[in-house]
């Protein structure tokens, strides 16, 4: 199980993101990409534990994710077809050893590619071998201890045999480990199918402990996908149990439906286990919504405090698209809370640019507040949370295709702490020119604090889809236009004898930082947020 997940991690390299967009923005989606993948790779554990790295850095939301839960519970009944169908009838071991050799070939290969593919034949190639063994191993104990003498009837017999196949997978990690376990005891008449069944009905409970165990580093969107997936198996187990007597008569009557004989019980369970996880998922998908608003009480979100990463959290790290992502929202995090720190510093309030007031009102009415330390901000917010991505991205897997998005990301974030200490740059003179006696220098300083609110306003719409196109080369050169009417509209100003040259020399300077922070603040959202490098019209300088 440990080679085929290694396998299969090195596969979720940058098309999952793009799989994931189309694959799961429906719930049946969701429930069928966690089918298929369970299938692929024979652990529900393991794509469980996917689904909680994927929303706790936001690729997907939470009703997805309990949509792919569900499909991994039905996808992982395919390993019980799969060993009593096929491993328990052939001579299963011919097939392993290929697959080792082969496996072992490829795993010293410099390929990536090569490499997964070599650690998932040598899953498979361990786990068709220690099915022949596991056989091998019941058919001999099968001469000297009959372990079917220890059978216990009745509904003391279920509970106890559930009980203990919770406690067989919980420390296996893998409740495919333990069907395998199950079946195999059972094709030896090891265990009785009574008591089989209430091993796989444990099983299926204690393969949680894994999503539960995966969800302690992540955040809280990670914990409520982990108490959804014990919600839904503890539900589908007790169903299975109230149920047990009408399950094993709908058993019998599909065996005989689809051929299946009356003492082939490897099958009879594989059938079992796939119509209570089935029933399982009936019952539940209609309560998605409210399972979602149950946990989202239960599981409160965490106070958004000013200093603490968001997204960087040790889940994001078991795969590249995950940790890129989470990356990239962190990032966007960053610039968030950067872009408060440039609203007061430019004694405004972000809430009040976001609004829907003009914004010559938002200007002219906070024009007196008191000075703000942006250099203070930046050391005590800014930094830390740089300080963290930084750590985070030592800790990333160092794979050469995700070293682009990654050196996008510090390009960013570099642009995020130069815009700034523009803004503390700028922010010197204007405090001193907004409370002078000479209202054009007043005015023009208003201008300046007005360009940088519109364009902060403007992304913002972007973001939320609200603008058309425009190209980045178009806003460079609308920037290039308006500086050189500043320059022209200076050139007046001191001749008319408006403004001092001083004046004139501060305000020049100044509106070289406007300028660079309104391109600083472009490029970051066309990096981050913008499809082919493009931008959204209507931001203007």
């Amino acid at each position: 199980m440990l080679s085929l997940e290694e396998g299969f991690r090195t596969f979720t390299g940058g098309i999952l993101e793009k799989i994931l967009k189309r694959t799961t923005n429906r719930l049946w989606k969701s429930v069928s990409f966690g089918i298929l993948t369970t299938t692929m790779m024979q652990s529900s554990s393991l794509v469980s534990v996917i689904a909680i790295s994927f929303l706790g850095s936001g690729l997907i939301g939470l009703a997805q994710g309990i949509g792919i839960v569900f499909g991994a519970n039905l996808g992982t009944t395919t390993g019980a077809w799969l060993v009593a169908g096929f491993g328990l009838k052939v001579k299963i071991s011919a097939y392993a050893m290929p697959m080792l050799v082969f496996g072992v070939m490829l795993l010293f290969q410099k390929s990536r590619q090569l490499k997964g593919m070599g650690y998932v034949l040598l899953g498979l190639g361990f786990l068709f071998l220690g099915i022949y063994y596991m056989k091998e191993g019941f058919e001999a104990f099968k001469d000297t201890i009959n372990l079917a003498e220890y059978a216990v009837p009745g509904y003391r017999g279920l509970f106890l045999f559930v009980l203990i196949g919770v406690v067989a997978t919980v420390i296996m990690q893998s409740s495919h480990a333990t069907l395998v376990l199950i079946i195999t005891a059972l094709a030896a008449q090891q265990i009785t199918y009574e008591n089989a069944l209430a091993l796989a009905i444990g099983a299926n409970i204690g393969t949680t402990i894994t999503a539960i165990l995966g969800s302690l580093s992540s955040n809280e969107q990670g914990k409520r996908l982990a108490g959804a997936h014990l919600i839904f198996n503890a539900v589908t187990g007790l169903i299975a149990i109230i149920l047990m007597q009408p399950l094993m008569q709908a058993v019998d009557i599909m065996s005989v439906y689809v051929g299946i004989g009356a003492k082939n019980y490897t099958l009879k369970l594989a059938v079992f286990h796939t119509f209570f996880n089935l029933i399982g998922i009936l019952v539940m998908l209609p309560f998605v919504d409210r399972l979602v608003v149950f946990l989202e009480r239960l599981i409160p979100k965490v106070p958004d405090h000013f200093a603490k990463p968001k997204y960087l959290n040790d889940s994001a790290l078991e795969f590249s698209d995950t940790a890129l992502e989470a990356l990239r929202m962190e990032t966007l995090h960053i610039y968030s809370k950067g872009t408060e720190i440039i609203a007061h510093g430019l004694l405004l309030k972000k809430h009040d640019i976001f609004s829907n007031k003009k914004l010559k009102h938002v200007i002219n009415g906070r024009n007196t507040r008191g000075e703000y330390d942006v250099n203070d901000a930046y050391d005590h917010y800014i930094k830390s949370l740089y300080a963290a991505l930084l750590q985070f991205i030592s800790r990333m897997p160092s794979h050469s295709h995700v070293l682009p998005q990654v050196d996008n990301v510090r390009f960013c974030n570099q642009a995020i702490i130069l815009t700034l200490k523009d803004v503390k740059h700028l922010q010197k003179n204007m405090l001193k020119f907004m409370v002078s006696t000479n209202p054009d220098i007043r005015k023009e300083y208003n201008q300046i604090r007005r360009r940088i609110a519109k364009v902060l306003r403007r992304l913002e719409k972007i973001r939320e889809g609200e603008q058309s196109l425009l190209t980045h080369d178009a806003l460079d050169s609308m920037l290039k236009k308006n500086n050189e009417f500043l320059h022209r509209r200076l050139d007046k100003m001191i001749r008319h004898g408006q403004i001092t040259a001083d004046m004139a020399i501060s305000l020049m300077n100044d509106s070289n930082y406007a300028h660079n922070i309104i391109g600083n603040l472009i490029e970051i959202n066309r990096r981050l947020i913008l499809p082919d490098g493009q931008i959204k019209n209507g931001v203007e300088a």
